[in-house]
């Protein structure tokens, strides 16, 4: 483990039990400490709007594959404002957005393999993300093969490309979402620092999974949203079980109000919750929602 991740989870680790002390005591407590009168550990106001608060639906694919509008209809229910599209279950871009707009959500992105963003597959993908009333294009992740730094070399000069393509076409940046190993150093390079640094502001963000970030031990989230401001717009909000494992949003070690904390200035207008291996896919959305809904920071 090496400085950085060691740095984060400690963070976590230490930080947890006074967060969720606080954010048992409700929002009473969290306005009384606005007037000076709470414990420093519990001075946190913010809340995530219900407008940001989303499902990557990759949590939900085994309910998606028998019943597709009557799970969206109860991620609905239960609070949820917008989805993040992965896999469509042998429905086009139109019957997802019809279904999406007869339950109340709202597609704000859709995951597209990196050879059709790179590729002639492009210019659909872009009709697609306009008919689904999205705004962003997602690469989710790189072939093992480009984990290299001239790989990433490459990859940020291809998403530079994309994003131009998308900005033109009235979408907004083409972003990039990170596994573990997207924050290996190789040769002496931190290989999510050459995304950061070679591709354009203007038209690439990225989807930052947290859970990733901190298990592959390259960046903490509320670091990398002070430095890189503005760059991440969608958040996969991803928890971590004690033994390293997935967990339901709240029920791990991650701190998110520490994470969260500085999410203003990274640019964050979406927050999908995302678990990889749910047992119960309904029971970890509704979880990870109402941690979400009530968390104070």
């Amino acid at each position: 483990m090496n400085g950085t991740r060691r740095a984060f989870l400690g963070r976590a680790l230490g930080v947890a039990a006074a967060a969720a002390a606080a954010t048992a005591a409700g929002p009473l407590a969290y306005a009384a400490d606005a007037e000076g009168t709470a414990p420093e550990t519990a001075r946190r106001c913010r809340r995530i709007p219900p407008s940001g608060i989303g499902m990557h639906l990759y949590t939900m694919r085994t309910p998606l594959a028998a019943d597709f509008k009557g799970t969206l209809a109860r991620l609905a229910q239960i609070g949820y404002a917008t989805v993040g599209v992965s896999g469509r279950h042998g429905n086009s871009a139109a019957a997802i957005r019809s279904m999406l707009d007869e339950t109340g959500l709202r597609a704000v992105l859709e995951h597209v393999a990196y050879d059709i963003v790179r590729g002639s597959g492009l210019p659909q993908a872009i009709e697609d993300t306009h008919t689904l009333g999205a705004r962003w294009i997602v690469v989710p992740s790189l072939p093992g093969a480009m984990h290299t730094p001239a790989g990433f070399r490459e990859a940020a000069r291809e998403f530079n490309k994309a994003g131009l393509a998308a900005r033109n076409a009235g979408l907004g940046p083409v972003l990039f979402h990170n596994h573990g190993a997207d924050h290996q150093v190789v040769d002496g390079e931190n290989l999510y620092d050459i995304l950061l640094r070679e591709t354009d502001p203007e038209l690439v963000g990225f989807e930052l999974d947290v859970y990733w970030a901190a298990k592959g031990g390259g960046s903490d989230p509320q670091d990398l949203f002070v430095e890189h401001r503005r760059r991440f717009p969608a958040l996969h909000v991803k928890d971590m079980a004690p033994s390293g494992g997935f967990a339901d949003v709240g029920s791990g070690v991650l701190d998110f109000a520490a994470m969260f904390d500085t999410a203003r200035s990274g640019g964050v207008k979406q927050w999908l919750v995302e678990h990889d291996a749910p047992a119960d896919p309904f029971a970890t959305a509704q979880n990870s929602y109402t941690h979400l809904a009530n968390l104070r920071y």
